[in-house]
């Protein structure tokens, strides 16, 4: 690709007024993304604690069903509800390679509030996990922005992206399955990142099949396939509430999420499509380092560390784990650490799980 190309492209991106609109409507989906996060954190973490349940095989349903009695995961979900919706408006106006990546701004947002929840300040370690995810996954698609071309998205890719979200799925149901009592944060969060990349995709996909007035059974399927994966999607991310660090989770769905999206584009979609060598390389190098933050930041995350977390990973610079003989349940102290922010309401009214405080 020539040198002046590479400019028609930059001028033709700023020119796009839209993109003065989906930009800001991202930050704040990230914003809401942030606070629900913390939110719906803590209603999962006060479920696990009075139900006694383990966090390692994911929710049950008796779990879910206590969700929707709790006013905190109520709210974080309204919020994360706001969140999509700011998505959604956003890749109305701009392409998903710019509205995606700006979703990393929320582990910054949910790290401070952890931090101040929680009283685990983040260490040297974890804020260089954190700062290989941001940038990571800001270098990939600056990239991405410069040689991606937005091209109409033909019947038969928009099928191969059903049919490999479909194999996806059933891979981490059978993996969930098979697998439940030994899986932890993450597992969830690398199921709930790669479903949501998917996600993503097919919702841009919707809102310009729907901006052209092609409502063909095909874009039913592309929006029935959405809502499914949305919900499958959001399963496992409060599996993995339950069993991680709130600002762990936001870290996997921000560096995954549009990865997965973006290396639809690259195969699929076909966007990057006589790019150089080493823009190849670059996505490469950059999207391993942003993949390589977010296991770091499980490893040495100061929560993770005190708390003794089921994560299914070596704690700390000595590698040492948490002795199975005497285990320690982290979603209680979590608990515990929100409870000085946030107090309980007396014991015999946790009966009927309500949080008026």
């Amino acid at each position: 690709m020539e040198l002046e190309d590479v400019g028609d492209q930059l001028v033709g991106a700023f020119q796009n007024p839209g993109i003065l609109i989906g930009i800001p409507l991202a930050l704040l989906g990230a914003v809401f993304m942030s606070f629900g996060a913390q939110y719906q954190h803590r209603g999962v973490t006060k479920v696990e604690s009075l139900s006694g349940g383990h966090s390692s095989e994911g929710l049950g349903p008796s779990h879910l069903l206590k969700l929707l009695a709790r006013p905190s995961w109520v709210i974080g979900t309204v919020m994360l509800g706001l969140a999509i919706v700011c998505q959604l408006s956003a890749l109305f106006f701009a392409p998903l390679i710019v509205v995606q990546p700006l979703g990393a701004v929320a582990l910054v947002i949910t790290t401070l509030l952890n931090a101040q929840i929680s009283g685990h300040k983040p260490t040297k370690r974890s804020l260089i996990a954190i700062g290989a995810c941001v940038g990571g996954i800001f270098i990939f698609v600056t990239i991405a922005a410069l040689f991606a071309t937005e091209k109409p998205v033909s019947n038969g890719q928009l099928i191969t992206i059903l049919v490999l979200l479909v194999v996806v799925t059933l891979v981490f149901a059978g993996f969930w399955i098979w697998l439940r009592k030994r899986i932890g944060a993450l597992f969830y969060i690398t199921a709930a990142g790669v479903i949501y990349g998917f996600v993503a995709t097919l919702a841009k996909v919707v809102i310009e099949r729907i901006k052209d007035d092609n409502f063909d059974w095909l874009t039913f399927a592309c929006l029935a396939a959405l809502i499914i994966g949305a919900i499958i999607g959001a399963y496992f991310v409060q599996s993995a509430y339950a069993s991680g660090p709130p600002d762990l989770v936001v870290a996997g769905l921000t560096v995954i999420d549009p990865i997965v999206a973006i290396i639809i584009g690259l195969t699929v979609l076909q966007e990057v499509a006589g790019a150089p060598l080493w823009v190849y390389i670059s996505f490469a190098v950059v999207g391993a380092i942003a993949v390589w933050g977010v296991f770091q930041l499980a490893r040495h995350h100061p929560q993770v560390l005190s708390e003794s977390q089921e994560l299914p990973i070596q704690r700390g610079s000595n590698g040492e784990t948490m002795d199975a003989a005497h285990p320690r349940t982290g979603s209680v102290k979590v608990t515990e650490a929100v409870a000085k922010v946030w107090p309980e309401p007396p014991v015999k009214d946790r009966l009927d799980d309500t949080d008026h405080h």
